[in-house]
């Protein structure tokens, strides 16, 4: 079986719902599309129609893809109001649980929360896994401003290790975006420093420790933090500095995590391979911004074993997300 374990939904019910928001990121419609504003910082136009799970199933077919594993594309409803929020997040989650009944043994899905008020997050979070049987749950990079191991958050890691459902990073507008949000930076590189700040702060915080059987995927090979790891235990083991929640090597952390292929370059992917070997390594397409096929023609030059073809290319992800 072949998983796209990165790919994006974006229901235009929930569209319509930001719009509504008043405080933080303001939408507004213009014609088909809608536009997004984070502040000062970033502006994205959205079409729903470009997430047509039907497009998304052709593009599939024509990629030799099985399964999808899809999500909510940014915004997420963390950065709503309370209670926009917590409707957002159950517009999300019904309609990802749709589009997996409507195609039945083509997605899984995995859930929002709305992350600003935890006790709705665990009511909902619980209604994704036991009624919309959705497979895992997005972690933005940061709550709305605050960082992901803020201990108010704690029950939300602690219900996913106990259920064994997997937090999937996924990037968003970084509260230091000013400092790159000229030339289109926020995207191009933004996103993946703050997703490796996430994946940080989760080690050294003591979260990954406190929750040894919590299953976490970093997405985009992992962003700049498989490069830095040498470096960030430098400082740990040599230096003595981080170390206060901590009592192992933050690689021995990060060795438990997965890392997606979702990178246009395969020497970025050959790095993610030989970083953390191929047991830990999902294949995904972050469709519909990159063609599959882009993914797969890349992957195919890393020149591996059937075996590990097999694991990258699906085993990992069937296990991790429970897809038979």
């Amino acid at each position: 079986m072949r998983v796209d374990c990165q790919s994006h939904v974006f229901p235009r019910q929930y569209a319509e719902l930001l719009t509504q928001n008043r405080g933080g990121i303001r939408t507004r419609q213009d014609g088909d599309h809608y536009v997004v504003q984070y502040g000062e910082l970033q502006q994205f136009r959205l079409n729903p129609e470009t997430y047509d799970p039907e497009d998304t199933i052709n593009d599939m077919d024509a990629a030799g893809i099985d399964v999808s594993v899809i999500s909510v594309n940014i915004p997420g409803p963390e950065l709503l109001d309370v209670e926009l929020g917590i409707d957002g997040a159950r517009v999300c989650n019904d309609y990802v649980a749709e589009v997996c009944a409507r195609y039945p043994g083509r997605f899984v899905g995995l859930a929002s929360l709305p992350m600003q008020d935890v006790p709705a997050s665990l009511a909902e979070f619980k209604r994704a896994l036991d009624s919309l049987d959705l497979r895992g749950l997005t972690l933005y990079s940061h709550i709305n401003g605050k960082p992901v191991d803020a201990a108010e958050f704690a029950p939300v890691f602690s219900m996913a290790e106990n259920r064994r459902v997997p937090l999937v990073l996924h990037p968003t507008v970084p509260t230091w975006g000013a400092v790159v949000k000229d030339y289109a930076m926020i995207p191009m590189m933004g996103f993946m420093i703050d997703t490796s700040i996430a994946m940080l702060r989760l080690i050294l915080s003591g979260i990954m420790e406190i929750y040894p059987d919590l299953l976490i995927v970093h997405p985009h090979c992992g962003g700049v933090l498989p490069y830095l790891m040498p470096r960030v235990v430098e400082q740990t083991e040599v230096k003595g500095r981080g170390r206060d929640h901590i009592t192992k090597s933050p690689a021995d952390y990060y060795r438990r995590v997965y890392l997606d292929l979702v990178s246009p370059s395969v020497q970025a992917m050959r790095y993610a391979y030989e970083f953390c070997g191929s047991d830990r390594l999902l294949f995904g397409s972050d469709r519909p911004w990159v063609k599959i096929e882009t993914f797969i023609d890349l992957f195919d030059q890393l020149g591996i074993s059937a075996q590990e073809r097999r694991k990258i290319m699906g085993e990992n992800a069937c296990g991790l997300f429970k897809i038979e």
